[in-house]
């Protein structure tokens, strides 16, 4: 199907759009940690003898699993080294990363209005389940997200379709009711495979461009235009 088609396709029902079930991405979707990510993967570097690597290039690898980001960054692809950075990495983020995350200041309203309207709402994330717990109930807005899929919560992270799948199975949803949304190639690939809507939005460091080479209902600049594609 032409991608021009699916950026306008819109299905209503009663004035409304289709989706029971909204499912988000999180860093760079619902918020931004860029301090507490970038200041993690430079102190696992350095504690290996690595060099550290400018913010904007580490931003780039946001969404990928970290052993994949360690390597694209670094080239290194030993198992020792990069087991090692997972855990100097994880250390170091356990200590600033919840206190340096930022909700951004539409995604509260977004999920209130979502919930407002009997619409399911889920994340699914690589970043782990407990640090996304973790950063819902300092900003109390953990009641508003029904199911949450961290990154060891699957066997295969995105973008196999595993961890969206199993949020959709949890919530009983049918899969033409659903809607991803993601700031990455990473979670337009994910929503391809899981044979799901993909709507993307463009608070993280990829562009209309990019995400046009894959299916995506609309660009959106921020979540605050999610009301009007779906009519909430």
């Amino acid at each position: 199907m032409n991608l021009k088609f699916f950026l306008v396709l819109q299905f209503y029902r009663g004035g409304k759009m289709k989706y029971s079930t909204v499912i988000f991405d999180f860093d760079y979707t619902l918020a931004d940690a860029t301090y507490g990510i970038v200041s993690s993967f430079n102190h696992a570097f350095s504690r290996l003898g690595i060099p550290e690597h400018d913010c904007e290039s580490i931003k780039r690898t946001v969404g990928l699993p970290l052993d994949e980001a360690f390597v694209q960054l670094t080239g290194h692809k030993d198992e020792v080294l990069i087991n090692c950075f997972k855990t100097l990495f994880r250390e170091k983020a356990d200590e600033i990363m919840l206190k340096n995350t930022r909700l951004f200041e539409d995604t509260a309203s977004t999920l209130q209005r979502l919930k407002y309207n009997g619409i399911y709402t889920g994340i699914v994330t690589t970043k782990y389940h407990y640090r996304i717990d973790e950063t819902l109930n300092l900003h109390g807005i953990s009641h508003l997200v029904d199911v949450i899929v961290g990154g060891e919560d699957v066997k295969v992270p995105k973008p196999s379709p595993e961890g969206l799948l199993l949020a959709i199975g949890s919530l009983n949803s049918k899969m033409n009711d659903v809607l991803y949304i993601g700031d990455s190639l990473v979670d337009a690939k994910t929503a391809l495979a899981a044979n799901v809507d993909f709507a993307a939005v463009t608070t993280g460091t990829t562009n209309e461009k990019e995400f046009l080479q894959y299916p995506c209902i609309k660009v959106l600049n921020n979540l605050s235009e999610l009301k009007e594609l779906i009519k909430i």
